[in-house]
């Protein structure tokens, strides 16, 4: 008999006390979760908890199990709120995991303030608030001091806080350095989602031209992570790797392999009706499509990715899709949209602090329509006059540049559609910093 049935059967016992009951239907509903069953967790909490959006009945319940079925509601809006788009869930969520903090903290039981405050992290997490997200991760991991699967959930969460954070390399390091301990926890659905955290970074961090064996371990981990997501019958989490494993096979061009798994993937995310996952996914399919040159599919396809990033409220996801459309909308000639999507994605990074997304956005856009950005905009992918903000932000694009032509100032300026004097008069006046970056000038030959 599985886990899950024995629960059940439990509860068909008519002597459990109002608590014991109360305990034993959030039990049912953390092992749904477990297994990506989101509905039926709720189902299991229905006694207690109708819908998302109602506050928990939490009359006659000691206050323990009060603050465990506001515990299981906060995660279940959370979860169910970022698939499903549903205004302000997060709020919601955060709202139902404090509440259920502070009760465990009256209570002085620092394993549950421990789990209260990583489930609260990811609701900041989803809402990009990550310096809040990294706190309450920390809070957590210094009430954990003995090895645990709470302790290796806080720890795969915090390096997802610090990859956001555009620190990848802190983020592997902080898988690296725990990978004892997932090899030792007997819970399939944290190794597996070790195995993709740690395939995600090593992806990563080849793309930065680090270890030219990084893909390849990439793929070993992400097969990994399939099997042990396929023990825990975690369906949602499998779709994760499928589209792990198609984005990764786009990047090193197989496009058939890539759509494949995409496809896989996608079909799990509508049956769930995660529907911003679903967007990501569109968001690659897009990608592909326009290296084939399909535009008009690409258009259709990425347009429905922002409308649903924009309903979510996720900066990250929201401006990777606006990305991808700007440069679907060059390849279609659309010029002056294609720049105002761009500048759009930039400014959204900006507010977020995103500091290599904007560089990244501003170098995109100067590749894709740099010579028309010259001539219409002056070179000024921006907007209005050059402040500090966006001094950062040329910065961060010449940079970039001068990186990918190794130094050369004339490929440089190529890749960001101005003139070789216009870059060099930037680099001397407003970027002295980045001189060394480039190639030193020869002196030219002088004509007899």
């Amino acid at each position: 008999m599985t886990l899950q049935a024995s629960l059940l059967r439990n509860l068909e016992n008519p002597n459990l006390s109002v608590d014991s009951r109360a305990e034993l239907c959030c039990e049912v509903a953390r092992d749904f979760e477990n297994k990506g069953q989101y509905d039926g967790a709720c189902k299991a909490l229905n006694t207690y908890w109708p819908r998302i959006g109602e506050a928990p009945k939490l009359d006659g319940l000691e206050p323990n199990t009060a603050a465990e079925l506001l515990l299981r509601a906060g995660v279940l809006t959370g979860i169910i709120g970022s698939q499903r788009q549903i205004p302000d869930a997060q709020e919601t969520a955060k709202d139902l995991l404090t509440q259920s903090h502070t009760i465990f903290e009256s209570r002085q039981n620092n394993k549950k303030i421990a789990e209260a405050r990583t489930e609260l992290a990811l609701c900041y997490w989803r809402t990009d608030d990550l310096n809040e997200a990294r706190d309450l991760l920390k809070g957590a991991l210094s009430l954990l001091t003995i090895d645990s699967g709470l302790k290796a959930k806080a720890i795969l969460r915090l390096s997802i806080v610090e990859h956001s954070a555009e620190r990848d390399q802190k983020a592997f390091r902080i898988l690296t350095k725990h990978a004892s301990l997932f090899l030792r926890i007997n819970n399939h659905m944290l190794r597996g989602s070790y195995h993709v955290s740690l395939g995600n970074r090593l992806e990563n961090l080849a793309q930065l031209g680090q270890h030219s064996d990084y893909n390849d371990r990439a793929l070993i981990e992400y097969a990994a992570a399939s099997y042990h997501f396929e023990l825990a019958e975690h369906r949602p989490y499998l779709a994760n790797v499928e589209t792990n494993l198609g984005y990764l096979y786009f990047k090193i061009q197989r496009f058939e392999e890539a759509k494949e798994h995409l496809d896989r993937a996608r079909r799990i995310y509508v049956t769930i009706k995660d529907t911003r996952t679903a967007a990501q996914v569109d968001e690659t399919r897009a990608r592909i499509l326009l290296q084939e040159g399909r535009i008009t599919e690409a258009d259709r396809v990425v347009r429905s990715a922002v409308r649903v990033q924009e309903k979510g409220g996720n900066i990250t996801l929201l401006t990777e899709a606006l990305i991808t459309y700007g440069r679907v909308l060059a390849r279609s000639e659309r010029y002056r949209a294609s720049l105002a999507t761009f500048r759009r994605a930039i400014e959204l990074s900006e507010t977020a602090g995103l500091m290599n997304t904007a560089g990244r956005a501003a170098l995109t856009a100067f590749r894709e329509i740099g010579e028309h950005l010259a001539v219409t905009e002056h070179g000024n992918i921006y907007g209005g006059p050059i402040g500090q903000d966006k001094l950062l932000r040329e910065r961060e694009a010449i940079k970039l540049a001068l990186e990918q032509a190794n130094g050369s100032v004339t490929d440089a300026s190529r890749i960001l559609g101005t003139s070789w004097q216009g870059l060099g008069y930037a680099l001397r006046t407003r970027h002295k910093d980045l001189i060394n970056v480039r190639t030193p000038v020869r002196p030219r030959r002088q004509k007899r």
